[in-house]
C-alpha cells in the first residue's frame, strides 16, 4: 500500500474482500496506523474477515497476484520484482483543472478542496490548472482562503518558503497567494505548495494538452463539457466503481489467466 495520503490502498483492499480473495497487506510505514485500525475494526465487527486479511512485515511470499502503487522509479523495480506474477502496477499520475474564467465563487472554493486536501499529495489532487488569457488570479486567491490555515503546518510552510525563495533568487515570475504559489509551466507535477498553470487559446488547445498528457492524468476537473471530467469539489471523492488509472480492479482480481 502506498502512504502518500491516508488509506491510499483501502479501495484495493475492499476489492480483494468483495471478490473473496485473501489479502496479504504490506502497509507503508507512513500509513500504518489507519490501515491497521480499519482492519481491526473489520475483524471485530465481522470476525470471519480474520481468515482472509493478513499483514506482512517481511518480504511478500506465497501469493498469486499483486497490486502495487509507487513512484515512476519504483514502478520499474516492481515490474522486475513481480515479473513472474500477474500484477496490477501503478505509477505517478497527476490531475488538472480546466477553467473557463466564468466559474462562480462556490466553484472556485470547491476547486480548493480538490487542490489542497492532503497537502496536494495523491494522484487525484489537482496540481495544474488550464486557464484562458486574461484570467483573474485574484479570484483564486480570494476563494482559496478556506485553506489559509495550511501554512501553519511547519512542513507545508517550509516547502512554501523554500519554493518562494528559490523563485526570487532565480528571478522567476510567479504569483504569491500568501500560502501557495502560482507558477506558469507546461509540466504537470509541481512541488508541494506550488500550483502550475498554463494558458490556452481555444478548445482545440485544451483537447491537445489533454491528449498529449492522457497517460499521465488521473482526473480532469472542469465545468466545461470535457470527456470523463469531474465536477468541482469531487476529485477527492471517487465512487467505488471509479478505479485508479481506469483499470478495473475487480476484473483483474476475478480473471484467472
Amino acid at each position: 500500500m502506498a502512504g502518500n495520503f491516508p488509506l491510499a490502498g483501502f479501495h484495493d483492499l475492499i476489492c480483494v474482500i468483495l471478490t473473496s480473495n485473501t489479502a496479504i497487506i504490506k502497509p507503508s510505514v507512513d500509513d500504518k496506523i489507519l490501515v491497521e485500525f480499519f482492519v481491526n475494526y473489520l475483524h471485530n465487527k465481522f470476525p470471519k474477515t480474520r481468515t482472509f486479511i493478513k499483514f506482512s512485515k517481511d518480504k511478500l511470499v506465497d501469493f498469486d497476484k499483486v497490486i502495487a502503487t509507487g513512484s515512476n522509479n519504483t514502478f520499474n523495480y516492481f515490474e522486475y520484482y513481480f515479473r513472474d506474477k500477474k500484477s496490477l502496477l501503478r505509477k505517478n499520475r497527476s490531475s488538472i483543472a480546466v477553467l473557463s474564467g466564468h466559474e462562480t465563487n462556490d466553484e472556485i472554493t470547491m476547486l480548493s478542496d480538490d487542490i489542497f486536501t492532503y497537502f496536494g499529495l495523491g494522484c487525484r489532487s489537482i496540481s495544474k490548472i488550464l486557464i484562458p488569457r486574461g484570467f483573474e488570479f485574484e479570484n483564486l486567491k480570494k476563494n482559496f482562503v478556506k485553506y489559509k490555515h495550511i501554512i501553519n503546518h511547519y512542513k507545508y510552510s517550509n516547502n512554501y518558503n523554500y519554493q518562494k525563495t528559490i523563485k526570487i533568487m532565480n528571478n522567476e515570475n510567479f504569483i504569491d497567494g500568501d500560502f501557495f504559489i502560482l507558477s506558469e509551466s507546461t509540466h504537470l507535477t509541481p512541488p508541494i505548495s506550488v500550483i502550475y498553470f498554463e494558458y490556452y487559446k481555444n478548445r482545440v488547445e485544451i483537447d491537445g494538452i489533454i491528449k498529449n498528457n492522457r497517460d499521465n492524468l488521473q482526473c480532469i476537473v472542469s465545468g466545461l463539457d470535457i470527456e470523463d471530467s469531474t465536477n468541482f469539489g469531487e476529485a477527492q471523492n471517487p465512487k467505488l466503481d471509479q478505479y485508479a488509472d481506469n483499470i478495473d480492479t475487480i476484473d483483474f482480481l476475478l480473471t484467472t489467466s
